[in-house]
């Protein structure tokens, strides 16, 4: 509905503001009218049920406002309810505070991408955060938010790839990228981001982290982290790194230092005498980036390398290149220089997963409850009653009587009726049930599951299986423990004409891949540890 204003009239309605008075006189001031008459004691009433001021009265409140007559007490006019509609002929009768209030904030559309190159468009606010984006992707493809899903930014023509950490303005991050650069933003798993937190012992191993200070005893993990995030003190890492000599093609092995002013080297084999170190990089203008493939464009020693990228430099001669021996100790250096740039946010960003800067849509997202291991028990369902499991002898032998009735319930579970023919159809049929689930990967190289498994965080339990290379007719499962990639063979094996998977020699048997996955998620049995998150491409 259109409102308009007469020359002599108020506009009304049924509710007032608190602002009653002043609203009434810069709305008089703005139309040039005189104060109204001296309401009657009561509560206010409409304007409608007032008649028009007459010519005398309008003459007698312009005298009296002219005049200024101290002895004539100005009794404040019948409030307007609709201030913002007293407004100058020369504007619009229609203000804007009667239109829903509008985003301030500029929007630009940025494109991210999938591990499979499909894209996404997304329209976001100035100020978004890698954390807001990932939250409005998660919502858009109906992922389940385990907090592990991140941001990335790729840089191809020189080979990294870095996290954007969850805090960070992603406009910011764009605002570096050179005009000419075909830079990306990638959204997928980072089981590793924040792993650190939770099992600290496997990220800082004892030879490579030494103290400033004197300390006395042992210095727990844990107090290694309180470390990292206080101000008073700190951790030293230490140990060598293949170093890429600037302006050549050779690496060489030198002995490195990091400290919270920033990566030093020594000149003299392991000395720490400061006469003796020379300064590498610091963490205030630069970011620390992976190398996806610096054994083969760099001719580096290992696949473990890293570099400090300078925020406004893009040209591979600005990378400052290291390279580690073993994936164990990348991670250590880079998870130092994460937390003594980062600090305390980085344990912010842990606790607080939802407290995005923008806001854009982590109001509308409850978190999701997270079970500890250690609050679950086991329970056992054979009887007409379920019970707990208390004695650690028992959990076993039931956890192996329940893999044995998986193994018999094999020929029935794709609705087996006995005969030769539905049985051997049934085996052809779970022996390719598998090709649809998530964590299969059909032909992809030992290699390739490797830098999957590493991109996605290679903490204990992430997993995939694949096609076994060298036996078309086994099948693989890799998996990472302690930061390292290990490999098992699943092998078919035949059984009165039946056909099941094992990963111990016949001695557990599985009728398809499903179940044994199933299994292992649950028991850890010959593994290292149970498997507990799938590396998968998801398309956007």
């Amino acid at each position: 509905m259109t409102t308009s204003l007469q020359d002599g009239q108020s506009a009304a309605g049924p509710a007032a503001t608190q602002d009653w008075p002043m609203a009434a006189q810069v709305c008089g001031a703005a139309q040039g009218r005189g104060d109204a008459q001296d309401p009657p004691p009561g509560p206010p009433l409409h304007p409608r049920a007032l008649p028009p001021a007459p010519d005398a009265t309008r003459r007698r409140a312009a005298d009296r406002r002219n005049k200024k007559d101290p002895d004539v007490l100005e009794v404040p006019s019948i409030p307007n309810p609709f201030p913002e509609l007293c407004c100058s002929p020369l504007t619009s009768v229609l203000s804007t505070g009667l239109f829903p209030r509008a985003n301030s904030r500029k929007k630009q559309v940025i494109k991210v991408y999938s591990e499979d190159e499909t894209s996404r468009a997304l329209e976001v606010p100035s100020d978004v955060t890698a954390r807001d984006v990932c939250q409005l992707l998660i919502l858009k493809n109906h992922h389940v938010d385990d907090h592990s899903w991140t941001l990335f930014e790729c840089v191809p023509h020189i080979g990294v790839e870095r996290t954007i950490e969850d805090h960070e303005l992603v406009m910011e991050v764009l605002s570096n990228w050179g005009m000419e650069e075909e830079n990306k933003l990638y959204f997928r798993k980072n089981y590793a981001k924040y792993e650190f937190f939770k099992n600290p012992m496997y990220f800082f191993p004892e030879h490579m982290v030494s103290f400033a200070t004197e300390t006395s005893g042992d210095i727990a993990p844990t107090q290694v982290l309180q470390m990292f995030l206080s101000s008073s003190t700190y951790p030293e890492i230490h140990g060598f790194l293949h170093a890429k000599e600037q302006g050549k093609k050779s690496w060489k092995k030198i002995y490195f230092l990091l400290r919270r002013s920033g990566l030093y080297f020594s000149t003299k084999g392991t000395s720490k005498e400061p006469r003796h170190l020379q300064f590498f990089s610091e963490f205030g203008t630069s970011d620390i980036y992976m190398s996806l493939a610096g054994k083969k464009k760099r001719g580096a020693p290992t696949n473990y390398g890293f570099c400090f990228k300078p925020h406004k430099a893009g040209a591979p001669r600005d990378l400052k290149m290291l390279c580690a021996e073993e994936e164990q100790s990348r991670m250590c250096w880079v998870t130092a220089i994460r937390l003594l740039k980062y600090g305390m946010q980085l344990y912010q960003n842990y606790l607080h997963p939802f407290q995005g800067r923008s806001g854009c849509c982590s109001q509308s997202i409850s978190p999701m409850r997270s079970i500890s291991e250690n609050s679950l028990v086991a329970m056992d369902f054979s009887g007409q009653k379920s019970r707990v499991i208390e004695n650690p002898t028992e959990v076993l032998s039931v956890a192996v009587e329940e893999g044995l009735a998986w193994r018999k319930k094999g020929c029935l579970r794709l609705g087996s009726h006995g005969s030769p023919t539905a049985s051997s159809h049934n085996s052809a049929v779970n022996m390719a049930i598998h090709r649809s689930q998530p964590w299969f990967h059909h032909k992809i190289s030992r290699d390739e599951a490797q830098r999957l498994i590493i991109q996605q965080g290679p903490v204990d339990g992430v997993f995939l299986v694949r096609d076994s290379q060298s036996n078309p007719k086994t099948f693989v499962l890799s998996m990472s423990h302690r930061q390292k990639i290990k490999h098992f063979q699943i092998i078919p094996v035949e059984d009165d004409g039946e056909m099941f998977h094992t990963l111990d020699d016949g001695h557990t048997r599985f009728t398809d891949l499903i179940q044994l996955v199933e299994f292992y998620q649950l028991n850890k049995g010959v593994l290292p540890c149970k498997l507990k998150h799938y590396c998968t491409r998801m398309a956007l």
